[in-house]
């Protein structure tokens, strides 16, 4: 049997790592493109007045966030729990939040639990992307 120089193993294994990234990178774009489709959205509800309270340890914000992936720096986010802790921030008991997540519209009412984009456009009539 004959021994397979080891720079035709150089080239293979280079060549493994060239498509897995070129692969990456354009999964990733997809992602972003996805996510930023609902930046005109997130900035509705801020400029409407939603707040959306949270806590850095709560899962079902953590998928709230994930649901606006690269539009969410435009969402109006309080953090609840600051600092590592679990203990509820006087701002947010202030604001009346009982629980996580808390939507909170400008009428004052709330919206609580995960909420879906339909349920957050028609509450704050905030147009979705199509």
């Amino acid at each position: 049997m004959k021994k397979i120089p080891s720079s035709v193993w150089l080239y293979i294994a280079s060549g493994v790592v060239v498509i897995g990234l070129f692969g990456f990178v354009i999964w990733n774009r997809g992602q972003e493109a996805a996510a930023s489709e609902y930046g005109p959205f997130a900035q509705c509800l801020t400029d409407k007045g939603v707040i959306f309270y949270g806590a850095w340890w709560c899962p079902h914000c953590k998928n709230q966030k994930k649901m606006f992936g690269s539009a969410f720096p435009n969402v109006t986010y309080v953090e609840c729990s600051p600092g590592g802790t679990k203990s509820m921030s006087q701002e947010c008991q202030d604001a009346g939040v009982t629980g996580y997540p808390a939507w909170k519209l400008s009428d004052g009412t709330f919206l609580s639990g995960e909420q879906s984009f339909e349920d957050l456009a028609k509450a704050s009539e905030c147009a979705l992307p199509l």
